[in-house]
């Protein structure tokens, strides 16, 4: 059964205020309006004054429009922001973009039964997007998230957030989370079978905080650049 969520952040897009969850990420809720034409990404955290949230949604469309320019028309989805309300009076942020119903996230992607050619096409997708983000960092100290992690209900994802799952976080992002098996990266349905990037948010911690998550993505990009060359030559992809 689908897990119908009701706020008045909704009423711009549902006139009943119900949409359905279908993902949950770090920091985000995910939804779907009824006609599965669009996707509504809300932040976990609450809602505050309408200028404060306006000034955050403006920081988010920046950010969005540098990815987008980063990863290339090819791998990039539209992005509108909206400010709402929600159930409690507050004003929140709201994220809108187009639903790819018949597109998979990497994470979920069988390679098994996917040909050599299409494991060909996929890595040169997956380089290419590699090699921008890393010039973006190089040129302009910042890159777009191209791993993402999944949560299956609010409660879950305050959970995995808490402190004491510290060492599970630590070991996910250094170990379990490769390009190969990403959640940021969706695969398109045939015949087109397009990578995209749903997530455009940048990284919200301090400058230190910054440089050290960066660094340690570009050596985990030589650990991911390994996986691709051996997924395309026809190897076993790991699971995360």
């Amino acid at each position: 059964m689908p897990t119908l969520i009701n706020d008045a952040l909704f009423a711009p897009l549902d006139a009943d205020l119900h949409l359905e969850r279908i993902a949950g990420g770090n920091e985000t809720e995910v939804y779907c309006t009824d006609d599965r034409c669009y996707v509504v990404k809300v932040k976990s955290d609450e809602g505050t004054e309408l200028d404060q949230a306006l000034a955050r949604a403006q920081a988010m469309r920046r950010a969005a429009d540098g990815f987008a320019a980063v990863i290339g028309a090819q791998h990039s989805i539209p992005n509108s922001f909206i400010v709402a309300a929600n159930s409690q009076g507050q004003a929140q942020p709201v994220i809108i973009q187009p639903y790819y119903q018949h597109a998979s996230p990497l994470f979920t992607l069988d390679y098994s039964n996917i040909s050599a050619q299409e494991r060909r096409q996929l890595a040169g997708q997956l380089l290419h997007i590699m090699r921008r983000s890393i010039f973006s960092y190089l040129g302009r100290g910042w890159m777009p998230d191209l791993y993402g992690r999944a949560s299956t209900s609010k409660a879950e994802r305050k959970r995995l957030n808490t402190w004491r799952m510290l060492p599970w976080r630590l070991w996910s992002f250094f170990v379990q989370r490769n390009l190969l098996r990403s959640h940021n990266l969706l695969l398109t349905a045939a015949p087109e079978r397009r990578l995209i990037l749903v997530d455009y948010d940048a990284v919200p911690h301090s400058k230190l905080y910054q440089f050290f998550y960066y660094v340690v993505r570009l050596l985990l990009f030589l650990r991911d650049l390994c996986l691709i060359l051996l997924m395309a030559a026809g190897g076993r992809v790991p699971k995360a």
